[in-house]
């Protein structure tokens, strides 16, 4: 069965950075593997279109630029946020915290925002709202484990992505 549109996929696949040699981003193997439903617009366009035709037992590598993946970093999503923020919070005690954490901060609407710790002084705390892979050269390598057609009910939802055994919404 090929990966086309309404079939379900479970990948194992290695993500580095840049190339072949590049850090390891994150791993999926057969004991946690990625599973999706494919054409559910839950993935980047271009990791799919990578994927598409393709049958279980097939190997892939490819290249994701960041303008196909998360975008260039962009600097007006690394803001300067009030250090009275932190400072008034438990959960958010600098104290606990270094550069490189991420935390969720909720804007003034109360929309949570993920965001990487830069730097902080007396006054402010600098945090990166960028995706975590914005920037970033995505190479991808793997193989298909399994593809199957979707019931009725994965179909109605076309949001079905599983991480590990782990379903998320």
């Amino acid at each position: 069965m090929k990966i086309e549109a309404d079939k379900i996929v479970t990948l194992s696949y290695t993500l580095r950075e840049n190339n072949a040699q590049g850090a390891i981003l994150e791993t999926m193997d057969q004991h946690y593997p990625f599973k999706f439903y494919f054409g559910g617009q839950q993935l980047l366009p271009a990791f799919e279109a990578q994927l598409q035709g393709l049958e279980e037992g097939d190997q892939f590598v490819f290249t994701l630029k960041p303008t196909e993946a998360y975008g260039p970093v962009q600097a007006e999503n690394i803001i300067q946020v009030p250090r009275r923020i932190f400072d008034e919070s438990r959960e958010l005690s600098l104290d606990t915290l270094s550069p490189g954490d991420y935390v969720q901060l909720t804007d003034d609407q109360g929309t949570p925002h993920n965001g990487k710790l830069v730097s902080w002084d007396a006054d402010a705390v600098k945090v990166d709202f960028n995706h975590q892979m914005a920037g970033k050269t995505l190479y991808f390598s793997g193989v298909v484990l399994n593809v199957r057609a979707a019931t009725e009910q994965e179909k109605n939802r076309r949001s079905y992505v599983e991480v590990g055994g782990v379903h998320r919404p």
